[in-house]
């Protein structure tokens, strides 16, 4: 029975399993992925120095995560949706909010653990409480273990949540159809050109183009739709060049640019339909288990999500590291913290929600990003 039994491999999962493992405290991480490469693992992060960077610090990867700064992808733009540049922000090299593919940072985290930290192949099917504070775990292959202290950072659709809480996520109304096209200065000038050195953002209500430009000429492009579920259903994904042309049809009249984004793109568009947990998520504290990331308070993607995710980590390692012979004491100092913070970006994630997509883009978003002088956008 390991001191404390991580359910996921993501972010949080990893920086909670290194920083305790600098403190000798064991951890085994179960992961229903078969491998570390099974997946291409997401797009572009920015990493928040208040909470990514400081559970990155903890974690003593600051060194490493230097090295897979992707530098100048700070600069933001903002269109409107007729091409006129309503805010612009460059990259000097001073900014606060390094942006690094979520592959490399996991990399990062996967290295830095003793082998056989990570047990792959191991997908969660059913946690049963076995009274003080144990409960047993129980995976697809039919095998199964016994936790001291049992972590739910297993994402949206979290195995381990159903044993604190009855709230399941619910579609926000929001979807994002993700696309990538590749070698765009030599091959797509247009959207190279309109999208510039980092981000771009062209909101307008119920619909927008929000863009990263990550390392190797790649732009990776997230195509924004408030639109139902029912609506969504009447698109065939499977059919590329359907959903390419639908798209289009929905943004027509839009710079040459974006359309490019949406018919050009390298690979077959993939749907990312927005769910979320309510925004006061919480459960009455609960022995020997917790949650951690978007298993505790999954919200839209407004740049908050993965740094929540490492601050959780971090914080709950530290409590454990303080209460290491009383899980429950460490249950109770993480939590405490948790649910106020979480609850404040949950609903900070709805209102950006709403200045990128709502009837009052792009004007409201232009004017919050001018008012704080800084790049905020939906990196996640």
């Amino acid at each position: 029975m390991s001191e404390v039994t991580i359910v996921g491999a993501g972010l949080g999962g990893l920086v909670l399993a290194r920083i305790l493992h600098l403190h000798g405290v064991s951890a085994t991480v179960f992961e229903a992925e078969a491998s570390a490469d099974a997946r291409v693992q997401g797009g572009q992060l920015d990493i928040h120095e208040h909470d990514g960077q400081f559970a990155l610090a903890a974690a003593g990867l600051m060194e490493e995560f230097r090295a897979i700064v992707h530098h100048g992808a700070e600069a933001t733009r903002v269109l409107r949706q007729d091409g006129v540049v309503l805010f612009e922000a460059h990259d000097n090299g001073g900014g606060s909010r390094p942006e690094v593919l979520r592959g490399d940072l996991r990399r990062i985290l996967l290295e830095s653990l003793p082998a056989g930290t990570i047990r792959w192949g191991k997908k969660l099917e059913n946690v049963t409480p076995l009274g003080d504070g144990q409960h047993k775990l129980t995976f697809a292959d039919a095998s199964t273990c016994v936790s001291r202290l049992l972590v739910g950072a297993d994402g949206a659709w979290s195995r381990v949540r159903p044993v604190l809480s009855e709230a399941q996520p619910v579609y926000t109304g929001v979807s994002f159809v993700e696309t990538w096209l590749e070698n765009v200065d030599a091959q797509h000038s247009l959207a190279a050109r309109i999208v510039g050195s980092g981000s771009l953002m062209v909101p307008a209500p119920r619909q927008g183009i929000f863009v990263h430009r990550e390392p190797n000429g790649v732009l990776h492009a997230y195509v924004a739709l408030k639109r139902s579920l029912d609506w969504l259903a009447r698109i065939d994904f499977d059919d590329s060049s359907a959903v390419r042309a639908r798209l289009a049809s929905e943004f027509a009249g839009w710079p040459a640019g974006c359309l490019s984004l949406i018919l050009d793109g390298t690979a077959a568009p993939v749907l990312r339909k927005l769910y979320g947990l309510p925004i006061n998520h919480h459960w009455a504290r609960s022995s020997g288990v917790t949650l951690l990331g978007d298993a505790a308070h999954l919200a839209p993607p407004a740049g908050e999500g993965a740094n929540l995710a490492l601050l959780d980590g971090a914080e709950l390692a530290n409590a454990i590291i303080l209460h290491v012979n009383d899980p429950d004491e460490a249950i109770a100092e993480y939590e405490q913290a948790m649910f106020p913070r979480s609850q404040k970006a949950a609903a900070g994630a709805y209102e950006m929600l709403s200045m990128m997509l709502g009837d009052e883009a792009p004007d409201v978003l232009a004017s919050f990003l001018l008012s704080n002088g800084r790049n905020k956008g939906c990196n996640e």
